[in-house]
């Protein structure tokens, strides 16, 4: 039985494209008996939503299932593979190279170094509201 599908599942467009990305079952093993596209759609039903992996609706494989898929993918590679070849494809469609010659770190990403005890931050003076002197 088809389900009402959720404006957070993949297009027939997308499915292709991941489909493609995700790892077999793994030789010697059992079959699987679970559909990865529900999986998949479970997993971004979860993350566009924010629910709790228990919390998963009852349309979707078993959550524990649908847990177990997204850290052997996170810890595998997979997502990151799928990231890649994602990107890959949007530069492509925009006339770019396919890989990025550049990047940006802004220094409110990342710290250099740790503040120094005391100095210049201990003794600097908080400052007054305007809005409370004139009251």
């Amino acid at each position: 039985m088809a389900r009402t599908p959720y404006p957070s599942d993949l297009t027939d467009a997308q499915w292709a494209i991941a489909e493609s990305l995700i790892p077999p079952a793994e030789a010697g093993g059992r079959h699987r008996s679970v559909n990865m596209r529900e999986v998949v759609n479970g997993i971004m039903y979860l993350l566009r939503t924010g629910c709790s992996w228990r919390q998963l609706p009852h349309d979707f494989p078993p959550w524990g299932t649908v847990h177990y898929y997204y850290r052997r993918f996170r810890l595998d590679g997979t997502w990151e593979l799928l990231h890649d070849r994602l990107r890959e494809r949007v530069r492509r469609q925009a006339g770019r190279k396919p890989t990025p010659s550049a990047g940006i770190i802004d220094s409110q990403s990342i710290k250099t170094a740790a503040p120094k005890k005391g100095g210049a931050t201990a003794t600097m003076r908080a400052r007054k509201s305007r809005v409370a002197s004139v009251i």
